[in-house]
């Protein structure tokens, strides 16, 4: 634990060197993916419970597990390191040297201050520096960052290291634009406005290549 953020250090398995770079505690992979179900659906149970839901009733009866497992097999999934996406590179024949820019990458997250969904769309460049990645795996990328609570300014910083240190390069440049259903569905309530974010670095962060990858957005 450091500055109350963990950094695991497990050299025998894919554990290997994640740092989340978010509050988790020091027990986080002590409990197995079924005890962590079990243990959301009890809690969620007694939430239902104290806003006054019969749980008797066909449609709510199984909602509390539903629900469990939507958390942890899917919308914070990017929790486990172990479904980190294996990357494969491939050696850049075409010897392209230009910006390969992946944008319009569906995005869905969850505001970790109050538990509802971000969505919206992240952009990704780079220039490459001798492999190149699946297109698709970038998409994977994305989506582990984001299965998370996030915070879309920590979310944009996460996906533009994690690519760089896969791919070997500093020249990466990031942006997402996106909605915050905090703002939209709740307080304020409002459905017009989407933040946008950007992470800049090597290359990116001179204006003749950052104005090339947003005049292609």
């Amino acid at each position: 634990m450091i500055n109350g953020k963990l950094t695991v250090d497990v050299m025998d398995d894919k554990r290997a060197s994640t740092c989340f770079d978010i509050a988790i505690h020091d027990d986080v992979f002590e409990l197995t993916k079924e005890e962590k179900i079990r243990r959301i659906s009890l809690h969620f149970k007694q939430i239902m419970l104290a806003l006054g839901l019969n749980l008797h009733d066909d449609s709510l009866r199984d909602t509390p597990n539903r629900v469990a497992r939507m958390y942890v097999e899917e919308i914070f999934s990017g929790l486990d390191p172990l479904n980190k996406p294996d990357i494969t590179l491939f050696n850049n024949n075409y010897r392209y040297n230009g910006m390969l820019i992946e944008k319009n990458i569906s995005l869905y997250s969850y505001c970790e201050h109050h538990f509802v969904p971000i969505a919206g769309k992240a952009h990704v460049a780079y220039i490459p520096n001798g492999k190149v990645i699946g297109l698709s795996k970038i998409n994977r990328v994305v989506q582990y960052y984001s299965k998370r609570p996030q915070v879309q300014e920590r979310l944009t910083r996460q996906i533009g290291d994690a690519l760089k240190d896969i791919l070997g390069t500093e020249d990466v440049a990031v942006m997402i634009d996106a909605i915050h259903y905090c703002v939209a569905s709740r307080g304020i309530e409002d459905t017009n406005s989407s933040t946008i974010t950007t992470h800049y670095s090597g290359k990116f962060l001179n204006s003749d290549e950052r104005r090339e990858f947003l005049s292609m957005l």
